[in-house]
């Protein structure tokens, strides 16, 4: 058995190898990963990848008038930069002037929760190195021309594509932003790779084939992963067919990369040693419940005072209230984040300012929650995105927090209800579109155009459980003992 071992290490080690394979290989051979054959393909396409950046162009140049600055042209012009843009795309595959050998092609990977996506995903993007000049990677062959990269959570950017829009509408109202936004985008990073790519809200869906377009045509290059196939992006949702020519050209542009025959979920090997998840139920004994309380206080750093809240800014000028707080740490009820209408971009604001969120009171998370538990489910992805320390004080096991239901819509009189039944399985939305009223109140967007039934929850009403499963498993990762940032 062991000279099997040796012979296949020995065989290894006369195939070529890019740089994600040797960081592969040296966790392998660590102890820090166990070996999977899947993981092994994937690092095997991203070392192509790698190896193709050598040819990617320049920068393009950027657009920096707005269009509206010439009067009464605005629309001519923004159709003659997109013109310009396309017969760019067109001289340089047609004649070669900046390409040697075939353009990088951007990759979408998917599969099940914790087989590995990310994992390769942000090996890559670390052997990716951000130089002035051409470089040699430790010392090897490998090397790529001068390029800027972006890491960031599918949503999260999304976000900052609305925020964009939503600045740039209020000085030009007349005119198309996605291509001085892809222009911007394009110049802060050529190399785009995106965590938990999904599609739940038509304000994203609607947008997401011009966006694309733009910034694969200016050189962009885009690594994603997610748990859906492309074909089953959006499925559901409303207006699917406006949609589908995104998904066309997602499968014409990028290699597809399915991991889907990968059944192992390598985060639930995690030792949970953290102490990052306490429960207890309604009959538990006081001295339960005071010990969890005692050992909160020790996390938080001490009892919590409300004497000092603290206002943290929020994207589209809104704001989230922490009463609880020191430096380092919050402290919430679920109720605070949870049956608020609030969104990704609160807690993304709310993780980048504390490194430790403490929440108490969580109940389980079934039919009767639907809202909850999106919006729960956001959160986790948010403190799994920024390594915050999520610190969970529950009434059920974590085995038990989340309950799998199906949701369906029945109508009367042209108004609609949400109906919803603990059976099947249903991943609560990741997406939350805050509309705000002449009042200055804030609630979430319902594009059914049925009354008590918003986009979120009847376009994500037969996802199975994927949004449940991915936050289930986040969860155990989360509680290992070195989880979290300083």
């Amino acid at each position: 058995m062991k000279n099997i071992a040796v012979q296949h290490r020995a065989a290894r080690q006369l195939l070529p190898k890019g740089p994600v394979t040797k960081a592969y290989e040296r966790m392998v051979d660590a102890g820090e990963v166990r070996r999977d054959n899947a993981q092994v393909a994937l690092a095997a396409k991203l070392d192509i990848l790698h190896e193709s950046l050598a040819s990617l162009p320049p920068k393009r140049v950027r657009f920096n008038k707005p269009a509206s600055r010439f009067k009464g042209r605005s629309s001519l012009l923004m159709s003659l930069q997109r013109a310009l843009i396309s017969a760019q795309s067109f001289f340089r595959k047609k004649c070669g002037l900046w390409y040697f050998g075939s353009p990088p092609r951007s990759i979408y990977i998917h599969g099940p929760v914790g087989v590995g996506k990310s994992f390769l995903m942000d090996l890559f993007f670390a052997s990716v190195v951000v130089s002035d000049d051409n470089y040699r990677c430790n010392n090897s062959s490998y090397k790529h021309a001068r390029i800027t990269k972006r890491r960031v959570h599918f949503h999260e950017f999304m976000l900052d594509v609305h925020h964009r829009i939503f600045v740039y509408n209020q000085q030009h109202p007349r005119d198309d932003a996605l291509p001085i936004i892809a222009q911007q985008l394009a110049q802060e990073a050529q190399l785009l790779c995106f965590d938990e790519f999904q599609v739940t809200d038509i304000a994203d869906a609607m947008i997401l084939k011009q966006l694309f377009s733009l910034l694969l045509d200016l050189n962009v290059v885009v690594v994603a992963t997610s748990n859906r196939s492309p074909e089953t992006l959006y499925e559901g949702g409303i207006n699917r067919s406006l949609f589908l020519p995104f998904i066309d050209m997602l499968k014409d542009t990028f290699d597809i990369v399915s991991m889907d025959d990968s059944s192992v979920d390598y985060r639930l090997e995690t030792r949970a040693d953290g102490q990052s998840y306490f429960w207890s139920n309604n009959d538990a004994d006081d001295s339960v419940n005071d010990n969890i309380q005692a050992q909160l206080e020790e996390i938080f750093g001490g009892p919590a005072s409300e004497a000092e809240a603290e206002i943290i800014p929020v994207l589209f000028g809104r704001a989230v209230k922490v009463a609880r707080l020191n430096d380092r740490c919050a402290w919430f009820d679920f109720s605070e984040l949870c049956y608020q209408p609030l969104g990704a971009a609160d807690y993304i604001s709310l993780c980048h300012r504390f490194p430790v969120i403490i929440i108490e009171r969580v109940p389980q998370l079934d039919a009767n929650y639907l809202n909850e538990a999106r919006r729960f489910v956001t959160l986790i992805d948010a403190c799994y995105e920024s390594r915050t320390r999520l610190v969970l004080s529950a009434q059920v096991p974590l085995n038990k927090l989340f309950v799998d239901f199906e949701a369906h819509v029945e109508s009367s009189d042209g108004d609609g209800e949400l109906i919803v039944s603990d059976k099947g399985g249903n991943s609560s939305s990741f997406a939350t579109t805050m509309i705000r009223t002449k009042n200055g109140e804030y609630y979430e967007w319902s594009a059914t155009g049925r009354v008590g039934v918003s986009l979120a929850q009847f376009s994500s009403a037969n996802d199975l459980a994927f949004s449940f499963g991915r936050a289930a498993s986040r969860l155990v990762e989360m509680g290992g003992q070195e989880w979290g940032r300083q």
